[in-house]
């Protein structure tokens, strides 16, 4: 039997690591082709249209975006290519080859104003360019006719790359006390959760491109349960400490919780960032982990890499 064809983006980043140190890790019959960022660069269509015909993959999974939500409003053109239009050019050579597209998207589709959490099939109202260009990207893979799954994520971190729970590792590092928003709750999701569940999604003898075609839509997949930044922040600092990594933070008391508002700068970011997963839990038969479980989980294995516990700090 033929191996199926995947093709990676974004194998550098926090999820498509992640992906790809499980892909590899699974039974032969699988060709997984994962160009590093320098031999593909997404914002080119071009280059992207002619690396999926080179590949002609069965499966694209496609976890890179642009994901610098500050630096988009001084530069939607790059965030709208890299968001948008990739993600155009993606389904458009996926309908044409018959293969299926997994692409990845943000809670920052949502405006935030909704008192529960959110629905797949609520309606979208992005408050800053980067939720505009991802909600781009969805608009133009559920009009192409190609088989996909769109996974809106949040909070996304992982023991590589730059994300909120290393910032909360450095500041109790080396501060004695500091500030941090406690009005906007969503759920910290582990980059390797969301490798996994997808894995799983994909799974079964109906499995691959298969699957994607017969289950075709858009799921969300968070952890379970909710936090705001300031109880993710606390959480993190409580157990640094409960482990035995040295911190120059006073105590718990000095996470001073405070409002959005007291950061008027652009951009806008919604206050509930909260996604309800029970579609995709209900149609793939999959229980999402809780958010502080996973998040003390690759806390361990970031005090491990770095040694945080010897009286290390986190690199920058």
């Amino acid at each position: 039997m033929k191996p199926m064809r995947i093709l990676l983006t974004g194998a550098s980043g926090q999820v498509g690591g992640e992906f790809l140190r499980r892909l590899r890790a699974m039974p032969a019959g699988l060709d997984v082709i994962a160009p590093a960022r320098g031999q593909l660069d997404i914002a080119h269509p071009d280059a992207l249209r002619s690396a999926v015909r080179d590949a002609k993959p069965d499966l694209i999974i496609h976890p890179a975006a642009y994901t610098a939500v500050v630096k988009a409003e001084s530069e939607p053109d790059l965030a709208r290519r890299i968001n948008a239009d990739a993600p155009a050019v993606l389904a458009e050579e996926a309908a044409r080859l018959g293969a299926a597209l997994i692409h990845f998207s943000t809670d920052y589709v949502f405006d935030g104003q909704h008192p529960g959490a959110y629905t797949e099939d609520m309606a979208t109202h992005p408050l800053n360019v980067y939720g505009a260009t991802k909600r781009e990207g969805e608009l133009a893979i559920a009009a192409s006719g190609a088989a996909h799954w769109i996974l809106r994520t949040s909070w996304v971190y992982n023991v590589a790359g730059n994300n909120f729970m290393k910032t909360a590792i450095r500041l109790a590092q080396q501060k004695e006390s500091y500030t941090i928003v406690g009005d906007q709750l969503g759920a910290p999701t582990w980059a390797s959760t969301i490798a996994a569940v997808c894995c799983r999604m994909l799974a079964g003898p109906d499995g691959g491109r298969e699957k994607v075609a017969a289950t075709t839509g858009t799921y969300h997949l968070t952890a379970r349960g909710a936090t705001s930044w300031h109880g993710y922040a606390t959480l993190i600092a409580r157990e640094l400490a409960a482990r035995g990594v040295p911190l120059k933070l006073k105590g718990l008391d000095q996470i001073t919780p405070v409002l959005t508002s007291s950061y008027p700068t652009p951009p806008e970011r919604p206050l509930n960032s909260r996604l309800d997963c029970s579609k995709l839990e209900q149609r793939f038969g999959i229980t999402l982990p809780d958010w502080d479980e996973d998040a003390l989980a690759c806390l361990d294995q970031i005090i491990r890499h770095y040694q945080l516990d010897q009286g290390r700090l986190l690199p920058d």
